[in-house]
């Protein structure tokens, strides 16, 4: 069998690599992790069974979609919460138990049928909830859907659509309470992410590393010119 994993998150290139090992070569696994390697001829010489997309920044090429069995993972429970920004507009609304939901591409957005969906619990910043994610992923998921042979089935329920946030977005306004200033800063605390912020004059703060005690915030800020 043969199987690419296309992401570019470090934390799920080093898990796949530990999948790569732990195969013993029980699969031939090609690791993607940029736009140009992702080209159909490239991958029609590797001829996977599967394609799976922990996570990627990139339209998926439609031929290569439409020959190839390719998995995308999308941290809601489909088909609630399709569309941009999954983490950070389920923590906005309160949400604090998710699913992931490893979905077919079919050329629509989060629309593709349901391999199998799995816990995730959205403690903790934004980070740890993508490492949580990825092991998830890797240690479960892929591995059942290989060896179970599993057939995706059609999105069932109601339809409910995010849009992706804007770096505006991550503003802290004058009226959110602490639990919001909270989960603002721990939603945005990852690399690539827009921090959550506070412009005080000439200058912006930028928030990472919250923790929430004793009716107190305590984190570290970044203080620079706009």
């Amino acid at each position: 069998m043969n199987i690419i994993i296309a992401t570019t998150k470090s934390w799920n290139i080093n898990n796949a690599k530990k999948f790569i090992k732990n195969t013993n070569n029980k699969y031939k696994v090609y690791l993607i992790t940029s736009k140009e390697e992702l080209e159909y001829k490239k991958v029609k010489i590797m001829d996977p069974d599967y394609i799976f997309f922990p996570h990627w920044s990139w339209v998926i090429p439609k031929d290569i979609f439409i020959e190839f069995a390719c998995i995308v993972f999308h941290m809601t429970d489909l088909p609630f919460g399709r569309g941009g920004s999954p983490l950070q507009n389920l923590i906005e609304l309160g949400i604090k138990d998710t699913k992931i939901s490893a979905i077919k591409v079919d050329g629509g957005i989060d629309t593709g049928e349901i391999y199998m969906k799995k816990d995730l619990n959205l403690n903790g910043s934004a980070e740890e909830i993508f490492m949580r994610a990825s092991n998830i992923i890797f240690d479960n998921m892929i591995n059942e859907i290989i060896n179970n042979k599993i057939i995706p089935k059609k999105q069932e329920g109601e339809v409910v659509k995010f849009k992706r946030r804007t770096s505006r977005q991550s503003e802290i306004k004058k009226d959110f309470d602490l639990n919001k200033i909270y989960d603002y800063i721990r939603m945005l605390d990852c690399k690539g992410y827009p921090k959550a912020y506070i412009d005080f004059g000439d200058y912006r703060l930028e928030f990472s590393r919250a923790s929430l005690k004793e009716g107190k915030i305590v984190a570290d800020v970044e203080i620079r010119v706009q």
